[in-house]
């Protein structure tokens, strides 16, 4: 049976459900959402003479709540326009219609008597057939479908999204005692494929995998921080991206998340599960209890391990429990990893430490490693699950046995018997049975060992994905020290940033005109893209920097024109070439989007020319480019000034995508032409069949512009008149009305008698010397240098 969802219905719109019933409108399903009526009026609705009939009272709980929801930060949703997919109702008024659904999904309050009460009401509309689940994150599921009909248990399971569920990507499917396996496969591959997420099958044990995992990581922080007189900042700073792990790290985590939500599912633990080897771990430390009396929750309450005071950020001490100035935290450990790019190569220098951060790690990973081992095959039978589960689901870089694996399992051994723990039994088995270690790389594939065949087995679920770092030496074409062309099949390769921050030099550039070169002379295309944590986040600022102080400014118009011939090459060479970004893609790294021949882009792509913020105009192409695109937007009768000046303000702006679809909105992603992936993991592959497919239906070679209609004098008195109003107002400083005059000129063409028809190469000219003088005002350099040493713009 081919099963496809058209339509869902959410039951339950607190955070979490309304949340889900974004990320489903996200992907195009029509939503249907319900929650119970109100029992009693506001005030408001008294004075407006409204009874508890009124339809606008009956739907009151589940409007407030989706309305808070999307107006939450960050935003559950990928476009606000996409929220009209979604319905709303009550679950008394409205239930008979979830019999159109094609999935229902229950997310009301954590108790089993409420949710046996939904089912029942479900049951008594829902067509046979229909997917029903619930997003729990702990209660059993074999208790939910009980007494429930047999083709309902045979479509019930559990699917527990993590939130917020457009952005955490595990998605657990946990199955009842009569789950049919069509419904695992098929919500298996629909979370992966149509919901973008990583799907991992749990078994029906107290919080699935990744909660059951991560909890125990944060109780036994808890724990640790006192056992070694550690500061709360001391923690965070040891377990953030240091190890590969979020900037908020433990603590801060935990303040977002909510210390409520944390203690509800580690008493679930500490309940459920008396016979976990370290049951005790999980019964919650004195200061603790503390907090929660005092309601001390996190961001929800205004306080928690950290309390803002003004601008200032106070930390908890852990021993008086009162606030304090925040100190910072330094070790000598860390220091030796900085030269050390990737997080997965750190870990054995971490554990030699001979200060007080490496004997932290020796404790803290010693009680993972031990951990992870004894919950297979408790809580899943394969230890990649628990690895997928962690990556996705609390951002980990690396998982457990990944982190094992590069400090060795057998040293690994020797850290859990130092700590006086002990690892399961299977783990010897496997040293045994000549396995040293959990995952192999074979034939571009990544293998783990499985414990019942005591072997490697593939890792499923991969074909569908490119793995650069299974492919990146064997597939190796050529490589520099800031870029790496791979070759993917079937005619295709990929050029791949490995420079800092994936920013773009020399090294890139070079990289680029040389996959160029090979894709023209022996392969049907070429794909740009990386799979870094960002696309990359522009030009390299600091070369340019140098360049502007030394006064090298012939070198500098060099280093601009060979940016801006490498987009255009990018643009017209004989074969397609296809850029992939995804998370932060600024600057430069926008600006070779819009001169693919095709955007495949992540749905979490952050797309903006932010050139403005360091003081300059956009140098390489995207300037060019919005002019361009504008003078292709202008139809007949069209005011063309208006046209131009939304492009003109998308640059003056500094306007940066909160998501793929918002970039069609800001002219950088053009509709009909680029695509989005809600999977980043399926992205390159996805990049890789639409640089085939345009090579396939006979690519051919675009012929320069030479049309490009800019409006002159004509534009320029508008943005000039505008920007002068815009200082004497106050809403931007004298040299912010510099660099947007500097723009205005570009983008207009020029100070042109009349509209005129120029070449893309006469705009480009005009851009780059616009560029270059920015580059020799000091209150450039001073916004350059800010953003080199502070990371952020600065208004001078």
């Amino acid at each position: 049976m081919k099963r496809t969802i058209k339509k869902a219905a959410v039951i339950g719109s607190g955070i979490m459900g309304s949340a889900i019933a974004a990320h489903l409108a996200n992907i195009g399903v029509e939503v249907l959402l319900l929650d119970i009526p109100p029992r009693e009026l506001t005030e408001a609705e008294q004075k407006k003479g409204l009874t508890l009939e009124s339809k606008a009272v009956r739907n009151r709980i589940v409007n407030d709540h989706l309305a808070n929801s999307l107006k939450s930060k960050p935003s559950p949703i990928y476009h606000q326009k996409f929220a009209e997919r979604i319905t709303t109702g009550n679950t008394e008024d409205d239930m008979a219609k979830i019999a159109t659904a094609d999935w229902i999904i229950e997310v009301v309050v954590e108790r089993l008597d409420i949710k046996q009460k939904v089912f029942e009401q479900v049951e008594k509309y829902r067509k046979p057939g229909t997917l029903i689940t619930s997003n729990t994150s702990g209660i059993p599921i074999k208790f939910m479908s009980e007494g429930r009909s047999e083709d309902f248990q045979k479509h019930f399971c559990g699917t527990h999204f993590f939130n917020p569920p457009r952005y955490l990507k595990l998605f657990e499917i946990i199955p009842g005692p009569k789950t049919s396996t069509e419904v695992l496969d098929f919500l298996n591959n629909y979370g992966e494929k149509f919901l973008g997420k990583t799907t991992v099958v749990a078994k029906d044990t107290p919080a699935f995998i990744g909660n059951r995992i991560g909890i125990y990581g944060i109780m036994s922080l808890f724990h640790l921080v006192k056992e070694m007189g550690l500061t709360i900042e001391e923690v965070d700073k040891l377990t953030g991206p240091v190890i590969g792990r979020p900037k908020s790290a433990t603590f801060r985590t935990v303040d977002v998340v909510g210390l409520d939500t944390l203690v509800h599912v580690a008493n679930g633990i500490y309940e459920n599960c008396p016979n976990d080897e370290v049951h005790e771990l999980f019964k919650l430390p004195g200061f603790i209890d503390t907090m929660m009396q005092n309601k001390w929750l996190g961001s929800k309450t205004g306080q928690g391990f950290y309390k803002k005071v003004d601008k200032d950020i106070l930390s908890l001490d852990l021993d008086t429990l009162e606030y304090r100035a925040a100190r910072k935290a330094s070790f000598a450990t860390l220091e030796l990893t900085k030269t050390i790019d990737k997080p997965i190569d750190r870990f054995k220098v971490l554990i030699k430490g001979t200060d007080k951060a490496g004997e932290f790690y020796r404790k803290n990973f010693a009680g993972m490693f031990a951990y992870v081992s004894n919950r297979i095959p408790e809580i899943t039978d394969d230890l990649y699950k628990i690895d997928d589960a962690m990556k996705a689901g609390f951002g980990w870089e690396n998982g457990p046995f990944e982190i094992w694996d590069a400090v060795g399992v057998e040293k690994g051994l020797e850290l859990i018997k130092a700590e006086g723990l002990e690892a399961a039994a299977w783990i010897n088995d496997m040293l045994a049975s000549g396995n040293k270690s959990f995952y192999t790389l074979k034939e571009g594939a990544t293998y783990y060992y499985d414990l019942a065949s005591k072997s490697q087995k593939k890792v499923p679920g991969q074909d569908s994905f490119i793995i650069l770092n299974n492919i990146r030496e064997s597939k190796k074409i050529w490589s520099n020290s800031e870029a790496i062309i791979q070759d993917l099949g079937d005619g295709i390769i990929n050029l791949e940033f490995q420079s800092k921050m994936n920013t773009i030099g020399g090294g890139v550039l070079q990289g680029i005109n040389k996959a160029i070169d090979l894709a023209e002379k022996e392969y049907d295309g070429l794909v740009i893209g990386n799979q870094a944590a960002n696309f990359s986040v522009g030009a390299n600022i600091g070369m340019i920097f140098m360049m502007a102080v030394e006064q090298e400014y012939d070198e500098l118009n060099m280093a601009i024109k060979m940016f801006q011939d490498t987009m255009m090459r990018v643009r017209y060479s004989s074969i397609p070439v296809v850029v992939a970004p995804h998370g932060m893609t600024l600057g430069g790294g926008c600006e070779m989007s819009m001169h693919a021949d095709k955007v495949v882009a992540a749905a979490e792509t952050y797309i903006g020319l932010v050139e403005f913020g360091v003081g300059v105009i956009p140098g390489g192409g995207g300037s060019k480019e919005m002019a361009l695109r504008a003078s292709d937007t202008f139809r007949k009768n069209d005011v063309e000034l208006n046209v131009l000046q939304e492009y003109f303000l998308t640059i003056g702006t500094a306007k940066v995508s909160t998501s793929a679809y918002e970039a069609y909105d800001l002219g950088i992603l053009q509709k009909g032409k680029d695509v989005v992936v809600v999977n980043k993991d399926r992205q390159l592959a996805e990049a890789k069949k639409h640089a085939k497919l345009l090579a396939d239906a006979g690519y051919t070679q675009p012929i320069k512009r030479k049309d490009v209609k800019v409006l002159g004098k004509q534009a320029l008195g508008m943005f000039l008149v505008g920007t002068d109003s815009m200082e004497a107002g106050h809403y931007i400083s004298e040299h912010d009305k510099k660099i947007a005059n500097k723009l205005a000129y570009v983008m207009a063409g020029g100070d042109l008698s009349e509209a005129t028809l120029v070449t893309e190469q006469y705009l480009l000219d005009l851009e780059r010397e616009a560029f270059l003088s920015l580059c020799g005002e000091r209150k450039t350099l001073e916004r350059i240098q800010f953003m080199l040493t502070k990371g952020k713009p600065l208004r001078n």
